[in-house]
């Protein structure tokens, strides 16, 4: 199954979601809203419960969308995943028809959410709902095909990842993550190829190096194999690569037993 990444865009600029928000009472707010949105965002990153909390007072007082939206992303900060996608689904439905960027984004951050989840089938959609929006976005591609492999949906993960490979030809990881799905589709020689050129592009890259060991073994190279995953232990700390790295060499040390 394709590993799912981390997931880093959990935060919008403030002036993205000011400059859209609802109504003249937003517009109103002036710097007065751009200031309280900010220090909501600062407050979830040390205080997230309080930050949701107060986020909810200022959105029942006329925050509009910037309230709401620093409510959901606290409540990812708090673990509430499936709440804060479902009120980020919402908030990007519910923006002006020509705020095209910051829906896309929201509608991204939903995705996200759900993604983390492991629940594709709340992801999928969201992602969507933003390449509707911003058809070109590489990131969402990503997100996407992730999305689907969650849901065994790994040729139309693969679809996506060759959009993505297309616009953004240069990116080692997209190569790692296709060649993830072609392996778990048992079509190898594609996974190998995909594998060459991405540790072309970037050596060292863990989840490359990963899962070229996980090729090799299949392949009966077991020294390669144990080659590679020693080389993530060395390199990528205690990253979700170097965990799958060191339960795969304990696989192989058990079946040399």
């Amino acid at each position: 199954m394709i590993p799912i990444r981390q997931c880093a865009r959990l935060a919008l600029a403030a002036a993205l979601i000011l400059c859209t928000a609802t109504g003249t009472k937003a517009q109103s707010q002036g710097q007065t809203g751009h200031s309280d949105y900010g220090a909501c965002m600062t407050m979830v990153q040390a205080q997230p419960q309080t930050a949701f909390e107060q986020a909810e007072v200022w959105a029942a007082q006329g925050g509009g969308q910037a309230a709401r939206h620093c409510a959901a992303v606290a409540l990812i900060a708090l673990g509430r995943l499936f709440e804060a996608a479902q009120r980020l689904e919402l908030l990007a439905a519910e923006m002006p028809a020509n705020a095209i960027e910051p829906r896309a984004r929201i509608y991204g951050q939903a995705g996200q959410a759900g993604l983390t989840t492991g629940e594709g089938t709340k992801a999928a959609p969201a992602c969507s709902a933003a390449l509707t929006l911003t058809p070109a976005d590489v990131e969402l591609m990503i997100d996407r095909s992730l999305a689907r492999a969650t849901e065994g949906q790994y040729w139309e993960a693969i679809d996506d990842l060759n959009r993505a490979h297309d616009l953004a030809p240069t990116r080692a990881d997209i190569l790692v993550l296709r060649a993830s799905a072609y392996r778990t589709l048992e079509a190898t020689d594609l996974a190998a190829d995909d594998l060459e050129r991405a540790l072309a592009l970037d050596p060292g890259n863990p989840d490359g190096l990963l899962e070229r060991g996980i090729l090799r073994r299949l392949d009966g190279d077991v020294a390669g194999a144990r080659a590679d995953w020693t080389r993530v232990l060395e390199t990528a700390g205690d990253s979700p690569a170097a965990q799958a790295a060191r339960a795969n060499l304990e696989d192989l040390n058990k079946a040399a037993n």
